[in-house]
């Protein structure tokens, strides 16, 4: 039998309980914060601030979709497409912790040092940017699959859940390196800048509405 509509998830009340609980800190988060740090710090010596916007893209991007995520389950206060629960350095919304954050930090870096510099290659038949967008995807939904073996990522919904796992790709994952790819490709760094502040002020005026205004997040 279906749960009442409105009742909430074991796994989204145990994912709620995380939410930005300070006894759950550990040091190591200090270590990745670090690691991710020295990953940026790379680019910029060699002058490669477009992989240092990339790289931002896909952080920006994911923290887009764990705000609307936390909004789905204020407004359903039934469960959010996924959470997370168990061990963490620190959880900052029902489906992101920190060590989720700090992955996608350094995942966009990883993309946009895998592109060719020419745009127009195809590989498989698929521009150079769809192609590896897609793989590290595909990529990522499999740890998805993996980490909700263990117990530690869960899914409520059947149109977000492994028959689904498409729609995870393209909706969860993807678009986060087309952006990336939008941003990297910018004809000049004004725009690369415009377009990738355009989204951490989307970001950033969410938080401060949804979550710091209403309490939502």
């Amino acid at each position: 039998m279906g749960r009442f509509i409105l009742e909430r998830s074991d796994e989204t009340d145990a994912a709620v309980a995380l939410v930005r609980d300070a006894s759950q800190f550990k040091w190591y988060a200090v270590t990745l914060l670090i690691v991710v740090f020295l990953a940026y710090a790379n680019e910029v010596e060699r002058k490669r601030l477009d992989i240092v916007a990339a790289g931002l893209a896909v952080w920006v991007a994911d923290w887009f979709n764990e705000i609307i995520n936390s909004l789905i389950l204020h407004a359903t206060d039934r469960a959010p497409l996924w959470a997370t629960t168990g061990d963490t350095a620190y959880q900052f919304l029902v489906g992101l912790n920190v060590e989720i954050s700090f992955m996608f930090a350094t995942a966009g870096l990883v993309f946009a040092k895998m592109l060719p510099a020419e745009r127009s290659v195809k590989i498989l038949g698929m521009p150079n940017r769809l192609f590896f967008g897609l793989v590290l995807s595909l990529v990522a939904v499999a740890v998805e699959l993996f980490l909700n073996t263990t117990g530690s990522f869960h899914w409520e919904y059947g149109f977000w859940d492994r028959p689904t796992f498409p729609v995870i790709v393209v909706f969860g994952y993807l678009w986060f390196f087309m952006f990336a790819a939008w941003v990297y490709d910018a004809p000049s760094p004004a725009v690369r800048w415009k377009r990738l502040g355009g989204l951490a002020a989307i970001d950033t005026g969410m938080i401060l509405v949804f979550g710091v205004v209403l309490g939502w997040l």
